[in-house]
């Protein structure tokens, strides 16, 4: 057996022998669940297995849309609250009688098919992270999705979706017309549907494995930089109508934003818009829609030029129920960014050959749930755009030699749920490019297939 040949059986015996432990592990949880019963606080609030809202979390069904809808605060009969009627002179008082509180915790094993240079592979993380959720009816017309996460990485608690809602009913054309206000820290976190990004499909990734370089903004840009305040609206179940005007916060940094630090800072306002109409009949559940935002920034400063971005998608959702339990999903975004760069083209600045670029994302997945304890997904991902090497710079494993923005590549998940409230998946990432290239992306003879990751993940919300 020649030098090579020895080294690769060890690297896969290395492999092998941290994986399988794991694997076991996870699939002896899965086939030994115990008698115990824990649900988060939606289901305490509504009275309600997890399954009543969901698919599978974080994806909605038409009952769990509805109940985001209305604000996160319709509840079970005999739900304990405290109450008090209101009058002319006293203001009344409606709120759950126990606090709306749940915990995520999150455990994973993390391998790429050839290591960062001088990194460990097979990083197993116990937690990746945990998660405190203030979630539900808050008073009779206001909830709110509430996240706070601790990461092991920065190893500190820190801001994560947020979503707080005003939210009631009229009547239009004598149809039913729903109406709100709704503040938030992530553009599309405020969705009905799963084909948006913030609740898009991957359901769950790596932090520790090399990602693409490459995003429009609103794919994830500003998760948890921004504070918005829009309103809403849907008419008669089928047409949803969505605004949102956002600024930077910079969660742990100065107050007053001084820009210091922070590669976008939004000058005045950025408008967040969306429209979607709806159909459900029979068996089929269909969506399609638009949205976008615009928004002008100053990386490092808040006067000055600014570079400018414009993003407008759109996006698709089926969902059919199969055999009474099974359900077949189906989801795609496509999202086009067109941005000039007046600040960076700047001489004193990245200076980057092109001013006005642009980038293309196509995001899609099928996903079949076997009842309620087995799903299966298969998602495509593909971003392209201008090449600029100003923009994109080489450099080793993150970098991109040519620099040309392209990615592309497929991700499989398959997940099971013992229980409704404990997730265990197991996810492959392929990359047929990476950083705009297959081979040598970065100039430093990394391929884009180096990148491919096994992800075995557990989840627990109680």
């Amino acid at each position: 057996m020649d030098t090579r040949r020895t080294s690769l059986v060890r690297k896969v015996a290395a492999s092998l022998s941290v994986t399988v432990p794991i694997m076991a592990l996870l699939l002896f949880v899965a086939l030994n669940p115990s008698s115990a019963w824990a649900v988060p606080s939606y289901a305490r609030q509504t009275g309600l297995a997890c399954s009543g809202c969901h698919y599978a979390p974080p994806e909605l069904n038409p009952a769990g849309r509805r109940f985001k809808l209305l604000g996160y605060v319709d509840r079970a009969d005999d739900t304990k609250v405290v109450k008090a009627e209101g009058g002319k002179s006293r203001a009344a008082l409606d709120l759950l009688a126990s606090l709306p509180l749940s915990v995520m915790f999150e455990t994973s094993f993390t391998a790429t098919n050839s290591p960062t240079p001088t990194t460990q592979n097979g990083n197993l993380q116990i937690p990746q992270d945990m998660s405190l959720f203030l979630s539900g009816a808050w008073t009779s017309h206001i909830g709110s999705f509430l996240q706070v996460t601790y990461e092991t990485q920065s190893d500190h608690f820190t801001s994560d979706n947020t979503d707080i809602r005003y939210a009631n009913k009229t009547k239009l054309s004598g149809k039913e017309l729903v109406y709100g206000l709704d503040l938030n820290n992530n553009p599309t976190v405020e969705d009905l549907w799963n084909d948006t990004p913030a609740w898009g499909y991957p359901w769950t990734n790596s932090n520790v494995a090399p990602t693409p370089n490459a995003s429009p903004i609103i794919n994830g840009g500003l998760a948890q930089d921004v504070a918005g305040f829009g309103g809403y609206a849907m008419w008669n179940n089928h047409l949803y109508l969505n605004m949102e005007l956002y600024r930077s916060q910079h969660v742990g940094g100065p107050e007053p934003n001084p820009g210091i630090g922070a590669s976008y800072n939004i000058r005045g306002v950025a408008p967040y818009w969306r429209v979607a109409w709806q159909e459900s009949r029979g068996l089929n559940q269909f969506e399609i829609g638009t949205y976008g935002m615009h928004m002008k920034s100053t990386p490092q400063n808040i006067t000055g030029l600014e570079d400018g971005y414009t993003d407008w998608a759109f996006d698709t959702q089926f969902d059919r129920t199969l055999f009474r339990k099974d359900v077949l999903s189906l989801r795609g975004t496509y999202i086009r960014e067109n941005s000039q760069l007046a600040f960076s083209c700047s001489p004193s600045q990245l200076a980057p050959t092109l001013c006005g670029h642009h980038l293309n994302t196509f995001m899609a997945n099928v996903e079949y749930h076997l009842g309620t304890r087995y799903s299966g997904t298969l998602g495509w991902f593909d971003t392209s755009g201008s090449a600029d090497a100003a923009l994109y710079p080489p450099g080793a494993v993150s970098g991109n030699f040519n620099g040309d923005p392209k990615s592309a590549g497929y991700i499989a998940n398959l997940s099971v749920w013992p229980w409704q409230n404990v997730q265990l998946a197991a996810q492959y990432t392929g990359y047929t490019r990476f950083n705009g290239a297959a081979t040598n992306y970065d100039g430093a003879n990394r391929n884009a297939s180096a990148n491919n990751t096994v992800y075995l993940d557990a989840r627990f919300f109680f």
